[in-house]
């Protein structure tokens, strides 16, 4: 029995490992306005997301395409 356990656990650890990662790949947020946080609102890159939103939409003329897309995309 011990011998088949050490077939079977380094299996069991591969196959979790593989669906954290996929699980941790598919809750990651749309990117779409991370170079538009970092050139507009740096200052408050470290508050609530409230107060990122706020300064993307103060500075929403001035947005990427793809960020403006992703705000209105979430009714912002």
């Amino acid at each position: 029995m011990p011998s088949m356990l050490k077939v079977i656990v380094p299996f069991v650890s591969l196959a979790l490992m593989a669906s954290t990662a996929e699980a941790q790949q598919q809750r990651r947020p749309d990117p779409g306005c991370g170079r538009d946080v970092s050139r507009f609102c740096r200052a408050v890159m470290n508050e609530s997301d409230g107060v990122i939103l706020n300064c993307l939409q103060q500075h929403r003329a001035k947005l990427s395409a793809k960020c403006a897309k992703v705000l209105a995309d979430h009714g912002q």
